[in-house]
């Protein structure tokens, strides 16, 4: 597909603003992320609370505590999990960094924030020794070493789930071959069918992408320029900019949006594990070299100073074992791939064809792997200043 010139419709409409409502906050990250992820040093200060005997205090993505994940394991090891739920990736980061990490003895994060906690001296490494059979048991493309979770040649944590954030059609009203680029987003003739789930950062990357800009190396001054004029394009032709799930996608199954930027397959298989088969979710291919997809991978790590260390890497390891992996990949309201590669195996082909198993390994070599992107501050404020224009 010809690739359209963003840079030819700056001047076209006007950028819509940002529709309120309680939204999902699942993946957002507050616009400080990129100050919080910088935070080094040992941390210091009062020993941990005392924890109750026959407990592990643990903190995670929402899904994580369920009985059909840790149910077995509680019951193994006679422990009580209790649970808390992370709603907010750097948020989180930066109150452990506070010294709020001698509250949990296990998390389970977004990868570049469990990374982080290494160089943060938040962090119990794993011995690979230890965890051997472990890595044995994943896809190669989480192999030891596997660098998004290395710190100073340490291993901080292990990958959970994973998936891609890429384009989001419904193929009753948008044909797959048409969206083999983003150029679709900015062609006039689509003008007010163009969606958006701003969950900050995420909602940014694509776009840049396209531009031929890794987001997730230093920007120079000229490509903090390039990034302003695609934002720019962008919001001039988009119909719908917002963070409520329910309301995108409601626009994506009547066909009022033809397109939502930033949802990725974990959205894309709430709505496919209902039966909407229609949504589909995948990467464009690359463009003179650049990825055009985003890899969303979640990890699960050791909290330094765990009050067992024993009994938390024993947590950990199951949360990675083929029972566990099972679980995660179909939970109540999303169906992704894990790094355990037995659970493809137990995997019906209903389930297969929801989490788009054929396809997945496609989407992940078209795709970077996410991390804290150096520039996301000025990323950021870029988008807001564009968006209210």
């Amino acid at each position: 597909m010809k690739r359209l010139s963003y840079v030819d419709l700056h001047h076209q409409g006007t950028a819509q603003a940002p529709a309120t409502g309680p939204g999902l906050t699942r993946r957002r990250f507050l616009e400080a992320a990129g100050a919080s992820a910088l935070a080094v040093g040992g941390a210091s200060g009062p020993p941990r609370p005392a924890h109750a005997a026959g407990e592990l205090n643990y903190v995670g993505w929402d899904g994580y505590q369920a009985p059909e994940v840790v149910g077995s394991w509680e019951k193994a090891h006679d422990t009580r999990i209790k649970f808390t739920s992370l709603t907010d990736s750097g948020g989180t980061f930066t109150k452990m960094v506070a010294g709020g990490y001698r509250d949990y003895d296990v998390i389970t994060n977004d990868v570049p924030w469990i990374q982080r906690m290494g160089a943060a001296d938040i962090c119990h490494f794993l011995d690979a020794a230890t965890f051997r059979e472990t890595f044995d048991s994943f896809y190669p493309q989480f192999a030891q070493p596997f660098e998004p979770l290395m710190w100073d040649g340490r291993i901080t944590g292990l990958p959970t789930r994973w998936g891609w954030v890429g384009v989001n059609i419904n193929t009753k009203h948008s044909k797959p071959e048409d969206w083999n680029s983003y150029a679709p987003v900015f062609d006039p003739a689509n003008r007010d069918r163009i969606g958006i789930l701003d969950f900050g950062d995420w909602a940014t990357f694509q776009v840049i992408l396209y531009a031929g800009i890794n987001p997730f190396e230093p920007l120079d001054q000229n490509q903090l320029d390039e990034v302003r004029k695609v934002f720019r394009a962008l919001f001039n032709n988009t119909r719908l900019i917002t963070a409520d799930l329910v309301q995108a996608q409601r626009a994506l199954l009547d066909g009022s949006a033809l397109i939502f930027l930033a949802g990725g397959n974990y959205i894309a298989s709430g709505m496919r594990k209902a039966g909407n088969m229609e949504i589909v979710s995948f990467v464009p291919e690359p463009i003179n070299g650049m990825k055009q997809g985003v890899i969303w991978l979640e990890a699960t790590a050791v909290v330094k100073d765990p009050a067992d260390p024993e009994l938390a890497e024993d947590l950990l390891k199951h949360l990675v074992s083929t029972e566990a992996g099972t679980a995660l990949a179909w939970t109540e309201w999303s169906a992704c791939p894990v790094p355990s590669k037995s659970v493809e195996a137990l995997l019906s082909e209903e389930q297969k064809a929801v989490i788009d198993v054929a396809n997945m390994w496609t989407n992940y070599d078209r795709s970077l792997t996410y991390t804290v992107a150096p520039n996301i501050d000025d990323i950021l404020r870029i988008w807001q200043e564009e968006l209210t224009r």
